[in-house]
């Protein structure tokens, strides 16, 4: 179902699609609170036709997690546990996964601890000079010289042709083994390390060692209980709030409790403990690989049956989802939600605490800058590399509460150089030339349309005269404040009114605004780096012998773009650091010979 902006607010599924639809457009007065606002705002609807129940399970999980409609119960809080990757290539890599994919790999977990992944993997890389590149030896990708990984004894070098492919192989082959519980040999390598170390008085490299083994101790458990035959279950209960559940998951492995998670859900509709479990449980495992064969529930769930089906599909056996009554299976339930009772009121009290923080620190800067309003307020910054890949930044906060899917970046166009004044006004007049528009059209489909109470700026005097010159030549009246940092780079005071107000960091205020200034600063640096990644990966340079990342940077700090650098002259290119005559050279002819 879609709003009028054609935005997804739900999903649902049904055998009889017609008889489903016209339960909620019927006349009944029977309809919960959910459906009636959820009604209310209803343009528009399409479907989809499945083969079969299980199927549409599957979509409605799929659809309801990328999209996050407004009146579906969503898992938020979602995570997958980290798996070990082996890659399936020339040279097989190492790697930390959160998702299994159908390519040949080996993957090994999952594992509660990511901790203990980490450790494990650092050793791995430690004892074995296996390569952490992302060169595709399939292609028969190559480097004319080997990285720093070489040098230090941490890769041999296949990069450069250096490499032993089967004693490379066989180094994977010892820690396929250890990860499949069939050889102790690396942990017995560790234990002679540890001994060694300690004899010779150096404690620090034997505690290393001895952290080393204990994280893969742990994994050697996790696996060993994925394997196991023993009873694995997972039991699931839940404890109601004012505006909130949680449901607790406890991870029984091999007849003893080895984990647990928690997750958060959002309940504004009040929505029946039946459906809140069903909605759950189809997300919580979409994308899990281990199912255990048995799952335990305070309450059944809607779509059992389904559920069931899927579950078992998925396993390749027989998935048994109940709800115990009694013995000690019971009682594991009534522990369980006795642990989610308690974690639903630390969460309330710390939700409480922080609602009333927001709160009072919203009427705090309501009253310091005397505005009635103050529901949307927007905050920009600029991010470039000495002018290079400039990018701005739009974060929104609604009634004291940072909205992410109301942010938007901003790619500068028509700015040359590290001008920060000229990109916020690029970024100002975008931004609220494409308001009116949209207001004027009657379309709010992109966020624009919707016109903050106050723009904050991040920075002082300067940066707001830059914001009301753009207000003024658009006609529009928005109230402007500027964010204004010290030395150490960290919140002093409000720019309002030509005026400098200090804020005291203890006060609600300060964290308010500190927060509102750091989303938009890490907006923009995260999209700045993101674009700068792309072009040092995209670069010509790369093809020239000798210029390495450091390199890379500093020419694209010195000349902004890659056409500037193919029209420099010799001595041009020896001004930029680090970039000597035979190095200048070498760039000016690598260009001259591809015209």
């Amino acid at each position: 179902m879609k709003n009028i902006d054609q935005k997804i607010i739900y999903v649902g599924k049904a055998i009889n699609l017609k008889n489903r639809v016209s339960q909620y457009f019927d006349n009944s007065k029977n309809k919960g609170r959910k459906v009636i606002a959820m009604v209310s705002h209803v343009y528009d609807f399409e479907y989809i036709l499945v083969d079969n129940e299980m199927e549409a399970l599957v979509l409605e999980s799929n659809l309801i997690k990328k999209n996050r409609p407004k009146y579906n119960i969503v898992l938020r809080d979602d995570k997958q546990y980290p798996y070990i990757k082996i890659t399936n290539e020339k040279f097989p890599r190492i790697k930390k996964v959160r998702q299994v994919l159908k390519d040949g790999s080996n993957y090994y977990g999952p594992y509660p601890d990511a901790y203990a992944v980490n450790d494990s993997i650092d050793l791995f890389h430690e004892l074995f000079p296996i390569r952490t590149c992302n060169l595709n030896f399939d292609k028969n990708q190559r480097l004319k010289r080997p990285c720093l990984n070489y040098f230090i004894g941490r890769c041999k070098a296949p990069c450069v042709n250096r490499a032993n492919e089967s004693e490379y192989n066989q180094n994977i082959e010892k820690v396929k083994l250890f990860l499949e519980s069939k050889s102790d040999e690396i942990l017995n390598i560790l234990l002679d390390k540890m001994n060694e170390m300690s004899k010779n008085l150096n404690f620090e490299q034997a505690a290393k060692y001895r952290d080393y083994h204990r994280a893969l101790s742990v994994l050697r458990e996790k696996q060993k209980v994925t394997n196991t035959n023993q009873e694995d279950i997972d039991i699931i209960a839940m404890s109601r709030g004012k505006k909130h559940v949680t449901i607790e998951v406890f991870f029984m492995r091999n007849g003893k409790i080895t984990d647990r998670e928690h997750f958060i859900l959002k309940d504004d509709y009040n929505d029946s403990r039946e459906e809140i479990i069903s909605s759950f449980l189809k997300q919580f495992y979409l994308d899990m690989t281990y199912i255990p064969k048995e799952i335990l529930v305070e309450n059944i769930p809607n779509d059992l049956e389904s559920i069931s089906k899927f579950l078992s599909s998925k396993k390749k056996s027989k998935v048994n989802i109940h709800q115990p009554k009694l013995g000690r299976k019971k009682e594991l339930i009534d522990m369980v939600i006795e642990n989610a009772d308690e974690m639903m009121s630390k969460y309330e009290k710390s939700y409480e605490r922080r609602e009333r923080s927001k709160s009072q620190g919203l009427l705090s800067l309501k009253k310091l800058l005397n505005l009635d309003d103050l529901r949307r307020i927007e905050c920009y910054d600029i991010s470039n590399t000495s002018g290079v890949q400039s990018v701005g930044s739009m974060v929104v906060f609604i009634n004291g509460v940072s909205e992410p899917k109301e942010y938007r970046k901003f790619k500068i166009k028509t700015v040359k150089g590290p001008n920060d004044y000229a990109s916020l006004k690029e970024v100002l007049t975008r931004r609220l030339k494409r308001g009116k528009l949209e207001i004027k059209n009657h379309n709010t489909k992109t966020g624009f349309g919707n016109l903050p109470s106050l723009i904050l700026m991040d920075g002082g005097k300067g940066q707001v005269t830059i914001a009301k010159e753009v207000l003024k030549e658009l006609n529009m009246n928005i109230e402007v404040a500027g964010l204004v940092k010290d030395d150490k780079h960290t919140t002093r005071a409000i720019i309002y009114n030509d005026e400098e107000i200090y804020v005291d960091k203890n006060e609600s205020i300060y964290k308010l605004i500190y927060q509102i200034q750091e989303e938009a600063h890490r907006f923009a640096i995260g999209y700045h780096h993101k674009l700068m990644q792309n072009t040092m990966k995209k670069s010509e340079l790369d093809n020239i012998h000798g210029i390495g990342k450091q390199k890379r940077i500093n020419l694209y700090k010195h000349f902004k773009s890659i056409n500037n650098i193919k029209k420099a002259s010799v001595e041009d290119l020896m001004e930029v650091p680090l970039i000597g005559k035979k190095q200048a050279l070498e760039i000016y002819k690598y260009f001259k010979l591809k015209g």
